[in-house]
């Protein structure tokens, strides 16, 4: 989407820690530039600022080159549910909160966040682009350990760390210390220091086996609950279980781990600790939320205490430029996806990017299914939130048009309704009024889906690896093209999912088009998947996914799984190019090239396999008689 300009040309001069070049035209709106003077704690210049948009609105904010550290102490504080994190009260410097037509140029700065914050939180606003800097943290919200030793016999290994990573140990248990921040080891995956990427076949080394059951209960079995209890929320997820581990120190910067039940991880690796999951997403680089219009150019994020960029409920969203790699030596960029969109429309756009070595997803993009649990009224439901991290979340806005869903007869809407209003109740509960009566066949325990919360999404000419899990999850009904970029991923390069059993994240996938990628050594970690995944949570033969051409790739792969098709009408295969790459040991020597299931109308045309599968497709008896060509 085009980015509204409103502002002049102003010769703009270095006077005090910012100077503002307002015009006497009612139509110009300010200029603010901030000079280095500021840089030893921005927040409270930049927030000041910003805070007077409401009597003087803004089109430009620049800063002069220079490295600008931003402390929360003197933020500013909301309480944010934020979908795919924990939900917090968070500390910002840029509340871009009501803003139109707004340029951040950081002009090749570098921007180092201290502690629990936000960089930039954008909200109800309109034509937002930030551009030319660098995010980074003063200290990692991760931590990592060398591992110097092992003992598959005594189940134990020594793990030396860095003075960049200050740690207790309380009651045998392993805490690392921050600046307004502390985790556990909680969730760990292995590093490769040589190739600076998640270690081949870590899944038979981590994670670390950091929990077990509790053996000593009393009545718990009385504890009842009236209504759905999600299971894996914090509050919960703990129950009936303790710490497993028990940790020691051999001397200052070096401690032994007890108690592991998988392999020992290998002397000379790098292992990752992040905390406990529920706990360990609070500080994303982006938060962008109703919000239409958003272009981030030429950024470079090399840390995040969560993503890089979760959207939410906004539109024609572009990322250009938008870098996620490591700083410092660390292993480690974001500790979660780098970029991840949620009920987003119009276009959203990732290019010429390169996004390593976070510790999840490149991209994830979905809507969100949410429970039917009353009916109230002849137009009248109440909805529940089915995942915690969904909370808060509002599944659209009125007149947008409402899918209802039974995932058993179909992964396709059966009538379609209008939001007339939306009542909020409370984070997880909310009441949709509908502009017209509710089908007779509508049922407690349905689902329901925002169909026009979903973009035209293209990414393009990008780099994507050395991390942990996918590189592109999608699922999206409206048009995907997904282009030149190269994979090398721990997981599944491209996986399309109907999710529906965890995390509700909602939506199937047509009209895809992949095309002259590089998928190379994908699923590294261990994973028996396919390089590119097709994949319902719903054991049913019901089509999910149609209208996929998947063109003109190069596959070189060490194993021998390429692709799984699963629930698909109309799939073409066709001018890819297999090779076996031997850069690692196979893992799944019998597995075909391809496997099929429950799907019909695909055609594998002018294709050149050179690998070594001793059996090229495998289906089940929805395509019995099908040719790879």
């Amino acid at each position: 989407m085009k980015i509204i300009n409103h502002f002049r040309v102003v010769l703009l001069l270095c006077v005090t820690s910012f100077s503002v070049f307002a015009s006497s035209e009612s139509d110009i709106k300010e200029e603010v530039f901030f000079d280095k003077s500021i840089s030893k704690d921005a927040t409270p210049s930049v927030l000041t600022k910003i805070l007077l948009n409401k009597q003087n609105p803004i089109s430009s904010i620049k800063f002069e080159k220079g490295v600008y550290h931003f402390y929360p102490d003197k933020g500013f504080e909301k309480y944010s549910y934020i979908s795919n994190h924990c939900d917090l009260m968070v500390n910002t410097a840029f509340p871009l909160i009501g803003f139109k037509n707004l340029v951040i140029d950081g002009q090749g700065s570098i921007f180092i966040f201290h502690g629990v914050m936000i960089p930039f939180l954008v909200e109800n606003s309109s034509n937002i682009e930030i551009k030319n800097l660098q995010i980074d943290w003063h200290e990692p919200f991760h931590s990592e350990g060398v591992i110097i030793a092992n003992d598959e016999e005594l189940n134990t290994f020594d793990m030396s760390i860095s003075d960049d990573f200050p740690y207790e140990i309380r009651n045998n248990q392993l805490y690392f210390l921050k600046e307004y921040y502390e985790h556990t080891m909680g969730q760990t995956i292995l590093y490769d220091p040589v190739r600076k990427s998640i270690a081949f076949n870590t899944g038979a080394y981590t994670p670390i086996t950091t929990r077990k059951k509790v053996l000593i209960k009393n009545n718990v079995d009385k504890v009842v609950y009236k209504y759905t209890k999600d299971k894996g929320a914090p509050k919960y997820k703990y129950l009936g279980i303790e710490n497993k581990l028990e940790v020691i120190q051999i001397k200052p910067g070096v401690v032994r781990v007890f108690g592991h039940k998988k392999k020992m991880p290998p002397v000379g690796y790098v292992l990752s600790m992040k905390g406990e999951q529920g706990f360990n997403r609070i500080a994303p680089a982006f938060r962008v939320s109703h919000t239409d219009g958003f272009k981030a150019i030429n950024l470079d994020i090399h840390h995040a205490g969560g993503m890089g960029i979760i959207a939410e409920n906004s539109s024609d969203l572009i990322l250009d430029h938008f870098n996620i790699t490591p700083s410092n030596g660390y292993m480690v960029s974001t500790t979660a996806d780098a970029t991840h969109f949620v009920g987003c429309r119009g276009k959203v756009v990732l290019k010429n990017s390169t996004i390593t070595n976070q510790l999840d997803d490149a991209m994830n993009v979905h809507g969100t299914y949410q429970k039917i649990v009353d009916i109230l009224d002849d137009n009248k439901v109440g909805v529940r939130m089915m995942h915690h991290q969904q909370q808060g979340f509002s599944i659209g806005q009125n007149n947008d048009r409402i899918g209802l869903v039974d995932l058993e007869k179909s992964f396709f809407a059966y009538a379609e309704m209008r939001i007339k209003n939306i009542e909020y109740i409370n984070s997880r509960y909310q009441i949709i009024t509908f502009n017209k009566s509710l089908p007779k066949d509508l049922k407690e325990g349905d689902l329901i889906e925002n169909l026009d919360a979903y973009p035209d999404l293209f990414v393009q000419n990008c780099h994507i690896g050395s991390n942990r899990a996918r590189g592109l999850l999608v699922s999206n009904p409206v048009n995907t093209v997904i282009e030149n970029n190269f994979f090398n991923t721990e997981m599944e390069a491209i996986l399309i999912p109907v999710e529906s059993g965890s995390w509700f994240e909602s939506g199937n996938a047509a009209n895809v088009l992949i095309k002259n990628n590089i998928f190379q050594d994908c699923l590294h970690g261990g994973k028996d998947r396919g390089v590119i995944r097709f994949a319902t949570d719903e054991e049913n033969d019901n089509i999910a996914f149609r209208n996929i051409e998947i063109r003109d790739n190069i596959f070189n792969h060490f194993d021998n799984l390429i692709l799984e098709v699963t629930n698909t009408d109309g799939l073409v295969f066709s001018g890819n190019t297999i090779t076996n790459s031997a850069t690692h040991i196979m893992l799944n020597k019998r597995n075909p090239a391809i496997k099929i299931k429950n799907s019909k109308h695909l055609n594998f045309d002018n294709n050149n396999y050179q690998g070594s599968a001793e059996k090229i497709i495998e289906s089940d008896s929805s395509m019995s008689k099908i040719n790879f060509k």
